[in-house]
């Protein structure tokens, strides 16, 4: 477990939901599946999710029977076989090979169904979903499609599921910024179906400052902005986010731990970094989930939260983030309380819906009674 009294920002529990943490420790104490539990049910948002990346190959194959799409894989356990991925780009090569099949509205709308409920199993009860409109637009799929078929998902999910979703525009790093814009103009008039902007893709060669241009004409829009800043690039590209685009958000941002003065930063500012366990260790970012850095992060006082990023391809969604990382690391009941909260600290929403799912967590831990109590 880190300790909680190592950095001043970071959140502390109520007397209340003190003794509930003290319960469950002490109910770990006989079994091994308490604190797995408490990290499947304990409500919690997830804020760096790419849709594109829930695809799971049943549906990527039931969708290309669907539209006639030919994919260059015999079976769904052939391109399970395929993900064995050295870095950030191998993978992004299969990514969009698998975006192919996504052709109609309901084909984005089924995609988003998906992870949706899986959302509400998860007990996620906010997400934001980014998406990459590019992926789709260069294929000659419209904007309005791609828009539609996910809000429509995102409009069922907070009815029928109680989970509530917003949509987050992804500008793809590896195109110019003059597509940037071409892209951001496109999906204005849609505007009441997504809340901000992100950028994504293949990071390295592609420093956050070549969109400078388009992020100010997104910040004078009023969009929420973020960026992937620090997974695979260095932390320059941190700073550049936070300088440059002035983001509200890092996406990954684990290469910060290189820099001092910039963790420094983080942690005064209280800078939220969607951390993506699973994702780190399939990309090589870590060797290993025992080697990750993300204890080390949550000990200085950064605002660090846990996410699934491509979770199709990176072995699990959010609950199979949570338990991997905390089988493997010295981390603890308080340690899920902090970075559960740290979710809805960091999450786009407004001060009652924040103030709501704030009280949902603290009451989850100060009622929580072991099963066999």
């Amino acid at each position: 477990m880190t300790d909680p009294t190592t950095a001043p920002g970071r959140p502390q529990p109520s007397p209340a939901v003190l003794a509930g943490l003290a319960r469950v420790e002490a109910a770990m104490r006989t079994s091994s599946a308490v604190l797995p539990d408490v990290l499947r049910r304990m409500p919690k948002a997830e804020l760096h999710m790419h849709i594109e990346g829930s695809l799971e190959p049943e549906l990527m194959f039931a969708l290309a029977q669907r539209n006639g799409v030919s994919l260059p894989y015999p079976s769904v356990e052939a391109l399970r076989a395929a993900y064995d991925f050295e870095d950030l780009q191998s993978f992004l090569d299969i990514y969009y090979a698998g975006a192919s099949v996504l052709l109609t509205e309901q084909d984005f709308f089924d995609m988003a169904w998906a992870y949706l409920e899986r959302a509400a199993a998860d007990h996620i009860c906010h997400t934001e979903l980014f998406f990459d409109p590019q992926t789709h637009t260069a294929r000659g799929v419209p904007m309005a499609v791609v828009v539609g078929g996910l809000s429509r998902a995102c409009r069922q999910a907070r009815e029928q599921l109680g989970v509530h979703a917003s949509l987050i525009l992804c500008f793809l790093r590896h195109l110019s910024e003059e597509e940037a814009f071409a892209t951001l103009e496109a999906a204005l008039p849609l505007r009441e179906h997504w809340i901000g902007v992100g950028l994504d893709s293949s990071e390295v060669g592609h420093p956050p400052e070549k969109f400078a241009r388009v992020f100010r004409r997104c910040r004078e829009l009023g969009l929420r902005v973020v960026a992937h800043a620090g997974e695979e690039g260095p932390p320059a590209y941190v700073w550049s986010a936070l300088d440059v685009l002035q983001v509200e958000r890092i996406d990954h941002g684990v290469q910060s731990a290189q820099d001092p003065a910039l963790m420094r930063r983080l942690a005064a500012s209280r800078m939220p970094l969607t951390v993506c366990p699973l994702s780190n260790v399939k990309l090589c970012v870590f060797p290993a989930m025992h080697q990750h850095n993300l204890p080390a992060l949550l000990e200085t006082g950064l605002c660090i939260t846990v996410n699934s990023d491509d979770p199709a391809y990176f072995g699990g969604y959010l609950n199979q983030n949570f338990l991997a990382l905390f089988a493997a690391l010295p981390l603890g009941p308080r340690d899920a309380w902090e970075l559960a909260h740290n979710s809805f600290e960091a999450a786009f929403i407004d001060t009652t819906e924040r103030t709501l799912r704030l009280q949902q967590l603290d009451a989850f831990f100060a009622h929580w009674q072991s099963a066999a109590a």
